[in-house]
């Protein structure tokens, strides 16, 4: 399971650069959510997979038993998704203004101001 995750990390994180590499505003964001999604996969995998093991105390008992699922990286990784799907929200808002505003996404054309014409 471990490996699975890590290639999928790993393919995550090649097509979020190869993304990022284009000349085009919208592979920019969509390079910046495959990242940003990769980075949760890691943090997610780094705290340790396992099945039917979650973080509960059962009664009578002080404290857990190994092997147990660690809480902490997946509220970090449900916060990162709300963080992140905010940043994505207001990246694609930024990116229509730009189109509908300069009529283009190609980010070599960003080289002069609206003032210059």
């Amino acid at each position: 399971m471990e490996t699975l995750i890590a290639i999928l990390i790993g393919i995550l994180f090649a097509g979020g650069v190869y993304c990022l590499l284009q000349r085009s505003l919208v592979r920019l964001v969509i390079g910046i959510m495959l990242i940003g999604q990769a980075a949760n996969l890691l943090t997610f995998a780094a705290s340790g997979l396992t099945r039917k093991h979650t973080a509960i105390i059962k009664s009578g008992a002080q404290t857990l038993e190994a092997p147990y699922a660690d809480p902490l990286p997946q509220a970090l990784v449900l916060t990162a998704i709300v963080i992140g799907f905010g940043f994505t929200a207001f990246c694609l808002a930024l990116l229509h203004r730009t189109y509908k505003t300069l009529g283009h996404d190609d980010l070599d054309k960003f080289n002069t101001t609206d003032t210059e014409k």
